[in-house]
């Protein structure tokens, strides 16, 4: 099992950087695909990136594809994501969450793939 605590979040202007981080209790860390997620206000809870359980892999969604980087460090049982050049769309409460044997599948880009979540952080980009 894994308990998920994301933190990071904040107000920030257009074309700034934020990094996202994501503290992973257990001791099965490496054990487990990760992804971060977001909600905008209003919306559905669409996938952003996600990682493989070594770290040696990423996939990103088109939206973010050359401005945001995942990376986890699984000595420290940490995710981050690195957030660069944001835009007002990216305006959304964050969310990472873990889950086993799907990155190499599609199941990856679904949130309903992932059986563990955090409680989110707010990410408000101003124009």
């Amino acid at each position: 099992q894994v308990q998920l605590v994301e933190s990071g979040g904040g107000l920030v202007q257009a074309g700034g950087s934020l990094r996202l981080s994501c503290a992973a209790s257990g001791r099965t860390f490496n054990n487990y695909s990760m992804g971060w997620f977001r909600q905008p206000p209003g919306k559905e809870r669409n996938f952003v990136a996600a990682i493989n359980s070594s770290g040696g892999s990423t996939y990103y969604a088109d939206s973010v594809k050359g401005r945001f980087t995942i990376s986890r460090d699984n000595a420290k049982n940490m995710l981050y994501l690195q957030m660069n050049s944001l835009k007002p769309e990216d305006t959304a409460i964050y969310y990472c969450a873990a889950a086993r044997g799907i990155y190499y599948t599609e199941r990856k880009k679904y949130a309903a793939s992932y059986g563990y979540w955090g409680q989110g952080t707010q990410v408000t980009v101003s124009v």
